[in-house]
């Protein structure tokens, strides 16, 4: 995903095993299928696929889904996958997975490490990786459409189970919704997904109420000057000075420009420019990402790329012809939403199941997931929730003291989450999920 990055929750580290979930035919369930599901898990991790290339893994899906008792349609939104079963009257649910890769070489030294290759959307050879736990995400959709097909004489209503495409570049859900996911397929009332997270203990649970993932923009800035001789920069005007002002200029729009009590993040990741050191270049470029969780922050912080651009040029003397282009790139991802009272009624099944020392409440995160869409495509109709498992293994956790700034990251070549209790803890919680919500028999 656009560079999904799950921020530390206050008191995650207080999150610790201190009991298993309750004895009970789910977990039960659940426990004899592991094996199988760890099966299914090593081959997803050394088998990855980029996104909107995911026909081996949406294959797999859909596969299990049909063994289930499932009707499976495939190729929806270019690879993605529906599987719907009908069980009598009720509320219809959809429960998400994602399903692409990223373009990494891993570095976990797993014996069932990826050594998939291929070519990044640029036509760059990559190596390929599951660095974002989406293998996790899938293993664990599969334990759960097993489930929740065994027990259908426990729930009444419509399920729905997606795997979507193309997470990480941000397009997968839209591109599932203009296939008509929402006119082909049941509507759903109620949208639910997990992430793995890379800050928490592994089998923990997190979630937020309200948002919990931000609005993604990405900006590129050129910026124009006159080029000319390093040695005569008064006959020249510098388009990399001019750069570096309006670089220095865009940290006051978070620090000046937003209420403090709400949140915004301006990051110029790249910055080009010149091709000698004698050279005064004609343009240098800047790419920024944005991020936010309301519309009003949002429109401030990129009016204010705008306005902040074009006055720095202003003030450099840089002629009418040569202002700054901005280009707000087609990339935007909106924020994510746990609505209620949705939130709080999992929220509460969750505490009941697994006990309250493995559920929190965490503070959002400033990373960005296209699941919001799912939600926004009816927002008087539908409600939402993204929850996490923890995936940080015991020793590695302990190991850190709880410090997630001593662990690797999701994105990280070296993230590799503990796939037993991330994966039975998921499954778990997703059967709960849809269960507190569809009718019962």
């Amino acid at each position: 995903m656009h560079a999904l990055l799950l921020a530390s929750a206050a008191g995650a580290a207080s999150l610790m095993f201190a009991k298993p979930a309750a004895a009970d035919p789910l977990a039960d369930a659940v426990g004899r299928d592991m094996p199988s599901l760890l099966t299914i898990y090593r081959d997803l991790h050394a088998n990855p696929e980029l996104s909107f290339q995911e026909t081996r893994s949406a294959a797999k899906l859909a596969d299990e889904a049909r063994r289930a008792g499932f009707d499976v349609t495939t190729g929806i939104g270019r690879t993605g996958v529906v599987a719907v079963m009908r069980n009598g009257p009720g509320p219809v649910v959809m429960l998400r997975a994602d399903m692409d890769a990223l373009p990494l070489t891993e570095q976990t030294g797993l014996p069932f490490a990826s050594r998939a290759t291929g070519r990044t959307r640029e036509g760059a050879a990559t190596g390929i990786m599951h660095a974002c736990g989406h293998d996790t995400h899938m293993t664990a959709w599969i334990g759960t459409a097993r489930r929740l097909a065994a027990m259908k004489d426990q729930w009444s209503g419509t399920l729905i189970m997606i795997g979507q495409p193309a997470e990480e570049i941000g397009s997968g859900a839209r591109a599932m919704l203009e296939d008509g996911l929402y006119t082909r397929f049941p509507k759903p009332s109620v949208v639910i997904a997990f992430h793995d997270s890379a800050s928490q203990l592994a089998g923990t649970i997190g979630y937020s109420d309200g948002y919990t993932l931000a609005n993604v923009d990405s900006v590129d800035v050129t910026v124009r000057g006159i080029g000319g001789h390093g040695a005569y920069p008064h006959l020249a005007k510098d388009p990399i000075v001019l750069a570096a002002r309006i670089v220095s200029a865009l940290q006051t729009l978070v620090a000046r420009e937003i209420n403090p009590l709400d949140s915004g993040v301006v990051t110029v990741g790249s910055f080009i420019g010149g091709s000698k050191h004698n050279i005064i270049p004609d343009e240098a470029k800047l790419q920024l990402t944005v991020r936010s969780y309301t519309p009003e922050v949002r429109r401030t912080l990129l009016d204010g790329i705008a306005r902040t651009a074009r006055g720095e040029a202003i003030a450099a003397g840089m002629p009418e012809d040569r202002m700054p282009i901005v280009t707000v790139k087609d990339e935007f991802t909106p924020a994510t939403l746990n609505t209620q009272p949705l939130t709080g009624q999992i929220a509460a099944a969750f505490t009941q199941r697994f006990g309250a020392s493995r559920v929190a409440q965490v503070p959002p995160a400033m990373g960005g997931e296209d699941f919001s869409r799912f939600y926004l495509a009816d927002q008087q109709g539908i409600q939402s929730l993204l929850f996490w498992v923890g995936g940080v293994p015991q020793a590695k956790w302990d190991a850190a003291g709880g410090d997630v700034t001593k662990l690797p990251s999701i994105h990280s070549p070296f993230w590799a989450p503990d796939p037993e209790p991330t994966i039975r803890t998921a499954t778990e919680a997703m059967v709960t999920a849809a269960l507190a919500v569809l009718g019962r028999r």
